[in-house]
């Protein structure tokens, strides 16, 4: 269903002490037909799928009980909560623990002093893209620091759904036996959990204004959100708050979310609908395929009739941009100690396998330590990349350092980037590449303002280049990787190891952990082979 609050609630909820809220999550397999078309085995919480959203205040504590019944490992990511003193309760599988072996369970602790709109899914295998996610809303602790006043929320989340698992389609690419590429698969859009076809009614009320809060926690595709005949205005990107800004609709790649303002009639004389698209821009256009669209009831009057409005032509449409946006709370942009070159790259191996690659080597998860557990216990050595093996592309920063990361796409497809325990500024985006080979001239140059918008996941789109800048001060070990797990799978992702010194002082990992891995044959210390010093003997080879 779609869920509103009262504003009212809220701010009796922001206004209790902080307490603890206690969810548990039994994961296991449930078989679904969540398109309406296809019935397969998929990834639920409790026998349910789609996962109930999880609601909480600014300043409490999430308790996560976790009980693993698949029969592999498993692991939950809160994406965009930063995990301020406590990385190894991030998540990500080999990062930053090992994973929740079959039929054991793990308390996840997150004590969460954000708000905004996130969402937690699985971060081990790409579990993600079998059902294994939900929003995460936190409400403000503050309710009148928020850029706009509202009465009401609704909560859209957006999800494409395919036919096939990824360990099936990913199969197919790297496919050694067959040099061409797999025909490329179209996935529904689901809303709210279900077939986008069937969604239920956002009811409103004339001259209230509502809060929407829409997410994407698709895998590969993107959508575009609008209300014919209602104005946007957004105020939040990915947990942070921007300056009000009026669009007529939401553009939001995979992980990314949006806070809109709507403003309701002024009567309930006709009821509205809501259009929900579907989309990638990099796979081949296809009649009711590619796009995909769906539209739903905004509900003023039970039985009043429909107002159609023609929607603007998607080109007139003015669309979120987020190096437009400015943020709220006035951050100046950051002068950069250090840039990080990266690269979106798409290469393929000897034997016709398809890889991808965004620093130096294609990112293989770890295989005998956690990334995180090596950088707690080898010393002084933590602060040399080289111990945590190629495969996991590491870079190392310091504290304190404003990292400025450009990246460069050179080819045709679109990526949507995360990185683990920061927000970031949005700077700059300019051409690269041929776009020519596209049909495409090349793209302007767009910088950001005195005060550039931050965010947790940004999209590089076909031949340009993005730059983003973030201040090194969460001790950790964080991902950086691209938000489509085909693409993440294939290589796109990236290790910071974060003021090493200081997280051996300041942080400590729960033994629970630490036998976690022990009871799986995987190592709690040493490099990334498991080994002292720098002999990594019985890491794979890497890829070529």
């Amino acid at each position: 269903m779609l869920f509103s609050h009262c504003i009212a609630l809220l701010v009796c909820l922001a206004s209790c002490q902080a307490k603890r809220v206690v969810v548990d999550w039994n994961i296991g397999y449930v078989t679904a037909s969540r398109d309406g078309y296809v019935t397969r085995k998929s990834i639920g919480v409790n026998g349910k799928l789609p996962v109930p959203p999880v609601h909480i205040t600014q300043g409490d504590t999430l308790v996560l009980n976790v009980v693993n019944s698949l029969d592999q490992p498993t692991s939950v990511h809160a994406h965009g909560i930063f995990q301020r003193g406590t990385s190894y309760m991030d998540g990500a599988g080999m990062v930053t623990q090992c994973g929740i072996p079959p039929g054991a369970n793990f308390t996840y602790e997150y004590a969460i002093n954000q708000s905004g709109t996130y969402w937690i899914h699985g971060h081990y295998n790409h579990q993600n893209s079998e059902g294994l996610r939900t929003p995460l809303i936190v409400y403000d602790k503050d309710m009148d620091k928020l850029p706009m006043k509202y009465d009401e929320e609704a909560l859209i989340y957006l999800e494409d759904w395919y036919a096939a698992p990824l360990e099936e389609r990913t199969k197919e690419i790297w496919n050694p036996t067959d040099p061409t590429s797999p025909p490329p698969p179209y996935p529904s859009g689901l809303i709210n959990g279900i077939n986008g076809n069937v969604t239920q009614v956002v009811n409103m009320e004339p001259g209230k204004k509502y809060r929407f809060r829409v997410l994407n926690m698709g895998t590969e595709e993107w959508f575009k959100f609008s209300i014919p005949g209602h104005k946007m205005t957004v105020i939040e990107a990915d947990g942070e708050y921007s300056d009000p800004m009026t669009v007529d609709g939401l553009d939001i790649g995979p992980g990314q979310r949006y806070s809109a303002i709507v403003q309701a009639m002024d009567s309930a004389e006709y009821n509205y609908i809501f259009n929900a698209m579907l989309y990638s821009d990099f796979i081949p256009a296809a009649p009711g395929l590619n796009p995909r669209y769906y539209t739903g009831l905004i509900q003023y009057k039970a039985g009043a009739p429909i107002k159609l409005i023609e929607p603007k032509a998607d080109s007139k449409m003015e669309w979120t941009q987020d190096i437009k946006m400015q943020a709220y709370d006035r951050m100046p942009l950051l002068n950069v100690s250090r840039t990080v070159n990266t690269v979106a790259g798409l290469s393929l191996l000897s034997e016709n396998q398809a890889q991808m690659i965004l620093h130096q080597h294609p990112y293989m998860m770890p295989s005998k330590v956690p990334t995180l557990f090596s950088a707690m216990s080898m010393g002084e050595l933590a602060a040399d990349g080289a111990i945590y093996g190629p495969q996991t592309d590491a870079v190392v920063i310091n504290k304190g350092e404003v990292i400025e990361i450009l990246l460069t796409n050179e080819g045709p497809l679109y990526h949507t980037m995360h990185l683990h325990g920061h927000s970031f500024q949005v700077t700059e985006y300019g051409p690269a590449g041929n776009s020519s080979l596209i049909g495409k001239p090349p793209a302007p140059v767009v910088r950001s303002g005195p005060y550039p918008m931050r965010r947790d996941t940004f999209v590089v789109p076909a031949f340009q280049y993005a730059r983003i800048r973030f201040l090194a001060d969460n001790p950790g070990v964080w991902l950086f990787h691209c938000h489509m797990d085909i693409h993440f799978a294939l290589g796109m992702a990236m290790t910071f190891i974060e003021a090493p010194k200081e997280l051996q002082k300041t942080q400590h990992i729960p033994q629970t952990l630490k036998q976690m891995c022990l009871a799986q044959g995987l190592g709690a210390s040493g490099n990334g082979a498991g080994n002292q010093g720098l002999d990594l003997t019985g890491l794979p080879a890497l890829s070529e």
